[in-house]
């Protein structure tokens, strides 16, 4: 009897550890469930992270194995490039936003030429029309000598032949000749280098903004350098500028970082880039400060020990008038300008700076800015510029 309850116990004991090996076993071949609490909603990878964090996703193919994978949030939707109209599509805006402003000019000469009898009192208010025009003493003296001696000579006074006199000498005036075009193609092996300088508040930054669009209408690679580090925005300033047209931005996350550093960094990643042009922009200078003068002239000496500068363009106001050219003579003497741009042209009837700028630093006006928007910047065209001045 005793043995036959030791057997029991034992089988029992057995059985019962059988059944728990069983059930262990068991629940250990079934595969893990993730619940999420019905209280909380499903969130994308990228409202996860906006939270302070980003989910881990386990990959299917890896469970077992140990290997989870992070799944990266979707990189943010990129604006729309923009295809800025071409330059020579917007000569038809600068005759008429220059006639508007430029025409009354014209129209007093041509009413003073046109008189039946011009004595001394007529020619100087000849004189004091072109004057206030901005056309300079000199080209003003030159301008009124000739159309005394086609007066004196021709004897005809009517309106069309005074306009084809005012006309013809107009624009030999501004000059056709001088070369206009803007160094926008690769010499050699490397791009060419355009420095913007000019002084506060003349739309520098915007300027070079607005010439990226016009070469970028042009089919032109282009970088952008934003060595302007002292005004605040600047560089934000010029960036949005160029990502509207698909061009980087060379810039210095460091307000007040070294401007001669970041234009030198600005040509070498336009090198290896292997862009067409580099356009720099620098920080605006009043010309009457000498030490600021002397640190633009420090970025135009860093800048050449990488490469050659091909374009030194000056952004003037046209509306400040005689102090806007003593400005370029300072500007001048700092570093060798080599072309003009003249904004808010289409605000002043003071078109005659473009022929008395041109006399005192030697060198063309090449863009003219007509307004805000931005394809609002156009090349110079003399001819042009005359025929909405004299109608």
């Amino acid at each position: 009897m005793n043995d036959l309850w030791i057997y029991l116990t034992v089988a029992t004991v057995v059985a019962l550890v059988g059944l728990t090996v069983l059930v262990f076993l068991t629940r250990g071949r079934r595969t893990p469930t993730h619940t999420a609490p019905p209280s909380a909603p499903s969130r994308s990878p990228e409202e996860a992270t906006s939270q302070g964090r980003t989910e881990e996703v386990l990959d299917v193919d890896n469970v077992g194995g140990g290997v989870a994978t992070e799944v990266e949030p979707e990189a943010p939707e990129r604006p729309s490039i923009e295809r800025p109209d071409s330059a020579r599509g917007r000569l038809a805006r600068l005759r008429q936003r220059l006639a508007r402003s430029n025409s009354a000019i014209g129209n007093a000469l041509l009413a003073l030429l046109s008189r039946g009898r011009l004595d001394e009192a007529a020619w100087e208010d000849v004189e004091d029309t072109l004057l206030q025009a901005d056309l300079g003493v000199e080209a003003t003296e030159e301008l009124v000598a000739a159309l005394r001696t086609r007066v004196a000579v021709e004897g005809e006074r009517d309106a069309e032949t005074v306009r084809g006199w005012l006309h013809a000498d107009l624009v030999r005036l501004v000059d056709p000749t001088m070369d206009r075009r803007i160094s926008a193609s690769r010499i050699g092996d490397r791009p060419a280098v355009t420095l913007v300088v000019g002084v506060n508040g003349t739309g520098k930054t915007t300027t070079v903004g607005k010439l990226a669009r016009v070469l970028v209408a042009e089919d032109k690679d282009v970088v952008l350098g934003a060595a302007d580090t002292f005004r605040a925005a600047a560089a934000d300033q010029l960036q949005t500028w160029g990502e509207r047209v698909g061009v980087p931005t060379v810039r210095s996350d460091r307000e007040g970082a070294d401007p001669a550093s970041v234009a030198f960094d600005a040509v070498r990643s336009a090198a290896e880039y292997e862009a067409d042009v580099v356009l720099i922009d620098t920080a605006g200078r009043l010309h009457n400060k000498v030490g600021l003068m002397d640190e633009l002239s420090k970025v135009k000496r860093v800048v050449e020990k990488q490469s050659p500068i091909d374009e030194v363009l000056l952004v003037l106001d046209a509306t400040t008038g005689q102090n806007g050219l003593r400005q370029a003579e300072v500007f001048a003497d700092a570093v060798d300008i080599t072309g003009v741009v003249l904004t808010k042209l289409d605000g002043t009837a003071k078109g005659g700076i473009v022929v008395n700028v041109q006399r005192k630093l030697g060198v063309p006006v090449k863009l003219v800015g007509l307004g805000e928007g931005p394809d609002d910047l156009a090349p110079f065209d003399p001819v042009a510029f005359v025929d909405a001045i004299v109608g």
